[in-house]
């Protein structure tokens, strides 16, 4: 038998069949390892990604630095449980100085990122295309509820990195990430087809026992030198669950003819894995004629008229492109 939500208990004897072949993308995989105390959730990513990045044609660079902050907002954002809003946003110094992917439960991801491609450079890796900043981890349970927010310093690491930064020092749950994203060709009557793919994974440790998945004590940064640093022996389940996901390469991750199912049965089929529902993923922006007014509605009266251009007021929406033209009597120009 097999839930839809992860959290629920069921009694009874679960149903043990082969993992299926047919691979789904655009969805989210839940998954858990009881046997090991670990649940996750993988990430299959195809024409969603195709459909963000293609709208404003994005370096390679950049486009697959966008679809590793896509897979990862897909990761946590799946864990909401109301609909609510899950926002994965950056801002540094580096080559790509801002991106921000905006997930809305349950299944809604829209994304951007600003680069200067004058700094672009081949080779670069996503630590150096991100340089030095933070990343802001904000949920969003709408109106009249408050937010919270986690940021992560940004230095020259990977958002891979940064993510088990964030989970170290603000859930305090043992957790790993693998994420990958690729482009793949693949031919046909019309020649040659592009295609962008992202996966990922996330694997947490949780125990019944809390002191089960105890992390020593984070470093004060002003320890006096000579201070025994804080040491806690890691659970062998734990450490398990890291040695497999460790093996996961990206090609397992992103292969088209690979199933979701299949690769997690080839990490814990010896320890027993159970899968649930696939929970849909689309892109989709938020963005509408009438938000758009809203939003010019918002702004004060002369800064609505230094908006006119050539007799009309244009705004283009950065996530999706969509060009949206008022006259100046529409935007509320006097």
């Amino acid at each position: 038998m097999t839930s839809q939500f992860p959290d629920m208990k069921i009694s009874l004897e679960a149903s043990i069949r082969a993992p299926s072949a047919v691979p789904i993308d655009d969805a989210v995989l839940p998954f858990e390892v009881s046997s090991l105390d670990l649940r996750g959730r993988l990430t299959r990513l195809g024409p969603a990604l195709d459909d963000v990045l293609a709208k404003h044609a994005y370096p390679p660079a950049v486009g697959k630095l966008l679809g590793e902050a896509m897979v990862l907002t897909t990761l946590l954002g799946l864990s909401l449980k109301f609909d609510g809003r899950f926002i994965l946003q950056t801002q540094t110094d580096g080559p790509v100085s801002f991106l921000i992917v905006d997930f809305q439960a349950p299944d809604r991801l829209r994304a951007y990122a600003r680069f200067d491609a004058t700094r672009l450079e081949d080779g670069l890796d996503s630590g150096a295309l991100l340089g030095h900043g933070h990343l802001a981890m904000t949920i969003d349970q709408g109106p009249d509820m408050s937010r919270y927010q986690g940021l992560v310093a940004l230095e020259g690491g990977s958002l891979e990195d940064a993510a088990h930064e964030y989970f170290l020092r603000s859930e305090q749950i043992p957790t790993r990430v693998r994420l990958a994203v690729g482009e793949e060709w693949r031919g046909g009557e019309e020649g040659p087809k592009h295609r962008w793919r992202a996966g990922g994974m996330l694997l947490q440790f949780l125990p019944k026992a809390p002191e089960r998945a105890r992390q020593a004590d984070l470093h004060p940064g002003d320890a006096p030198e000579g201070v025994v640093t804080h040491m806690v022996a890691e659970d062998d389940a734990w450490i398990e669950g890291q040695s497999l996901i460790a093996t996961v390469e990206d090609v397992e991750l992103i292969d088209p003819d690979l199933s979701g199912e299949r690769l997690l049965y080839r990490l814990f089929h010896e320890r027993g894995v159970r899968v649930f529902p696939p929970l849909p993923l689309r892109a989709q922006c938020s963005c509408s004629r009438d938000a758009v007014s809203s939003m010019l509605e918002s702004f004060a009266a002369k800064d609505r008229a230094d908006m006119v251009k050539d007799g009309r007021v244009v705004v283009t929406c950065e996530f999706c492109s969509s060009v949206y033209e008022f006259t100046p009597q529409e935007a509320g120009v006097e």
